[in-house]
């Protein structure tokens, strides 16, 4: 029996999440709806094969989750990029790629209370290893979507932080 990170379902939220930001970033740059996007990945994209590349199976309803989520929650999502981006970076200097990632991990820190803060913060993470070359992506992905998950689900973050030693 599989479980975690080798589970089917974990695999195909994990696909989702890819699949999510490719549409986020699909969007940005072509101008279509939210709703066209998703059904031109659904149909084309999630499970089949095209041009010679097998897209993996991906939750496809955690995938439309994602996607509308972000359009829908634009202004809380865009409050939380501008913030993390005026520590460092410029919000214009965030490429569109790394923005759909924050995009997306921001949702779901915010709106998926159902998805672990952790879960959420190491999959983005990943997604941004796959995508960019540069530690340093990865790792500023890593200390926003960390601040992100301490400032949005403090409780949760504080039940999941190890036990500190005591002092001697």
């Amino acid at each position: 029996m599989t479980t975690g990170a080798d589970s089917p379902g974990h695999q195909a939220r994990s696909a989702a999440r890819l699949a999510a930001v490719q549409a986020l970033y699909q969007i940005a740059i072509g101008g279509q709806s939210g709703t066209e996007v998703i059904a031109e990945f659904v149909a084309h994209r999630l499970g089949a094969e095209t041009d010679g590349v097998q897209y993996a199976d991906a939750d496809a309803d955690h995938f439309a989750a994602v996607v509308h989520g972000v359009i829908d929650n634009a202004a809380a999502v865009e409050r939380l990029i501008t913030a993390a981006a005026a520590q460092g970076w410029g919000a214009n200097r965030l490429e569109i790629t790394l923005r759909a990632v924050l995009s997306a991990a921001a949702y779901e820190l915010l709106e998926r209370v159902d998805v672990p803060a952790r879960v959420v913060i190491a999959e983005y993470v990943d997604l941004t290893r796959s995508f960019f070359d540069e530690a340093g992506k990865a790792a500023f992905v890593n200390d926003v979507l960390d601040t992100w998950a301490r400032e949005l689900r403090s409780a949760e973050m504080a039940a999941a932080a190890p036990p500190r030693a005591a002092a001697k």
